[in-house]
């Protein structure tokens, strides 16, 4: 299942670039277990990490996205979603959030920055 998932720079850039202006950042995933996942890279990126093999709920569940929030210390309304999943985002929609639809790497990041008021992340060299 997780044969052709690959580590993206660029959006591991854009949420350091979120975190150093000082928002807070979350993973919420589904999943059927966490063996997958590059755990290692988590605390240099995430705030909360909400992985619905380990809480028992899965988007697009209202719950979970309610808990990835309470997770975070903010409300829903205050929140930022980005899904590859349409049904995901429109889901995280329904209760406030603004959702991004990600489709592509360069879009998302066009999107998010613009949305934040943040300069976008350059690449070191």
């Amino acid at each position: 299942m997780f044969a052709a998932t690959e580590l993206n720079d660029p959006m591991h850039d854009l949420v350091r670039a979120v975190r150093a202006a000082g928002l807070r950042t979350g993973l919420l995933s589904n999943s059927w277990g966490v063996s997958a996942y590059p755990s290692h890279l988590f605390p240099g990126l995430f705030d909360a990490v909400v992985i619905s093999a380990e809480v028992g709920m899965r988007k697009p569940e209202e719950r979970i996205f309610q808990h990835a929030a309470a997770r975070l210390g903010v409300d829903p309304r205050a929140c930022v979603f980005i899904d590859d999943l349409e049904a995901n985002v429109r889901a995280a929609e329904a209760l406030g959030m603004t959702g991004l639809w990600h489709t592509d790497p360069a879009d998302t990041i066009t999107r998010l920055t613009a949305l934040l008021a943040l300069p976008a992340p350059s690449r070191s060299p």
